[in-house]
Parts: C-alpha cells; structure tokens; sequence
C-alpha cells in the first residue's frame, strides 16, 4: 500500500496515512518521507501503534539523536523524554511560549518527533508558525533591520536555577523531571535570518525567550527589535494548528518552525514521548 499525503490548508504541515511504522522502512519511503517532511515541515502519521524501540528507530531514520538537556529522560531510555501533565497538575503548561527546540545549543537538533500516548478529550492543540512564510512576507524595512544580525541564544530564561522551569517550580509539583542547572546561562550566537541547511530556503531562525538579545546591540534597543520580530513571526496567516489523538506520531523541522504548546484540558491528563534529530550532517 502507497503512502497518501493529505496537506493541511494551513500555512504548513501534512498528514501521511498508508504506512505501518511498526516495520522497518524501505530506503525509498525514508527518502519520501523526508522531502515531504522539508516541503511541509510539520508531518503526522495517524494511528500508529508503535511502542519505545520502533519510536527511536524511526527517529533514526533522519539522523542521529539530538543532545536533550535539561529534562531527564525515561527510565531505561537514553533519547526519549516524557512530556507529561497529571489532571491534577496546577503549575503552567510546559513549553507554552513560542520557540524551537534547544536554538541555544551550537547544533541545535534539526527535528523533533512527538508521539501521543495518552491525549485529552479536548483542548492541547500544537502551535507551528512556518518561518520560510513569515519571512517571505517580512516587510521590507523590517527585514532590513534583521538582516546580517546574529542572535544571543540562551536557556537561562526558562532553565536557569531561578528561571521559569528552575526551583520555584519543581516545588510546585511539576509532573516532568526538569533539571534546571547553571548550564542554562551559556550563550550562542545564531544568524537571524538563516538559510536552511538542505533546502537552501532562508526563513527567520528563533525568537525572543531562547533570544535574549542581538550581537553588537545594546539591550533596549535589541529587546525593542526583538518584540517587533515576534508580533511578526507568529501571526495567525503563518500558524498550523495540529490537534492531537492518541497514537499519532508528529515531525517537525526545527529550522523552518517556531512551536508551542496550548492547555484547555484541564483536569485530563496527557502523556508524549518526544525524541530529537541531530543537526543535519552530526
């Protein structure tokens, strides 16, 4: 049976039915799933019962494992992290602001898979906003002001010791097992605008949160120009909005897509096992 791709009428993503993840995949499906994955940048594949091995061997599939910090994995696992919230949790949704994965790291991963293992009844959509699009569509004087401009990444924000996922939280009884350390006050530069490493495409690499200001610029003014790249880069005409059901798998690109999470299942809970893709070429 052939694979059938039905894309979304949003601004990416696609869906891939007509294929059995629990088996080994042939040269030509890896092949085609991944141009599909670089033209469409956010891909599910529906109703997939696989279980840890088969999830860790289709990651692989795209290259090698991505480095993971700051969140232990699962127990008996080196590569997969539980992204998890009890129905009784009360602290705020996990990974609810824009960003993409781990833009702090040198390399960071080039995707991210997701799988459904326990899904609310509503509500826990996925944010993508497809920054090929939002660039693109960049005005001209606004591009100009970002152009040949190198970010300061960093995880301190949400990471740090006293940062969003730091002490304060843990206490409060979040469900994931966030490591928060001093690691997180490490700092690296990115081009804003950064052409992407397979496609050649350019689009706008990160945001402000993992973004804490702009080479070469002072802060106030940098804080300034980074507001207005956010108000920019995720608005409603670049956003595809996924909603989940139990055994899904999802893939996206890191370096075409800004994510983030969204609650509305309150009282349920919800469980995901997430593995990365290292850097294109690591």
């Amino acid at each position: 049976m052939s694979m059938t791709i039905k894309v979304s009428e949003q601004a990416c993503g696609a869906s891939i039915t007509g294929i059995d993840l629990t088996r080994t995949l042939s040269d030509n499906e890896i092949n085609e799933i991944r141009a599909l994955w670089l033209e469409h940048h956010v891909l599910s594949f529906p109703d997939q019962a696989i279980n840890d091995d088969e999830l860790e061997r289709f990651t692989l599939y795209f290259g090698n494992f991505g480095d993971d910090p700051f969140i232990a994995p699962i127990p008996g696992r080196n590569n997969i992290i539980a992204v998890k919230r009890t129905a009784d949790e009360k602290v705020p949704i996990f990974a609810d602001n824009w960003h993409t994965d781990w833009s702090f790291q040198e390399n960071p991963p080039a995707g991210t898979c997701l799988y459904g293992k326990i899904i609310p009844t509503q509500g826990g959509d996925t944010l993508f906003a497809n920054q090929h699009l939002a660039l693109e569509k960049m005005p001209s004087l606004l591009r100009k002001k970002l152009e040949g401009k190198q970010a300061i990444h960093s995880a301190l924000v949400p990471y740090s010791p006293g940062g969003g996922y730091g002490d304060k939280d843990r206490e409060m009884g979040r469900s994931m097992d966030i490591r928060a350390s001093d690691e997180a006050f490490s700092k690296q530069l990115h081009p804003i605008i950064k052409q992407h490493p397979e496609t050649k495409r350019e689009g706008i690499y990160g945001t402000i949160g993992y973004i804490i200001g702009i080479d070469g610029m002072d802060n106030q003014d940098a804080l300034k120009l980074l507001m207005e790249l956010s108000a920019w880069q995720c608005q409603e005409e670049f956003i595809y909005k996924h909603k989940w059901k139990k055994d899904m798998l999802i893939m996206w690109d890191n370096r075409s897509v800004l994510h983030r999470a969204t609650g509305g299942y309150e009282g349920q809970e919800r469980l995901l096992h997430r593995t990365t893709v290292a850097a294109y070429g690591k």
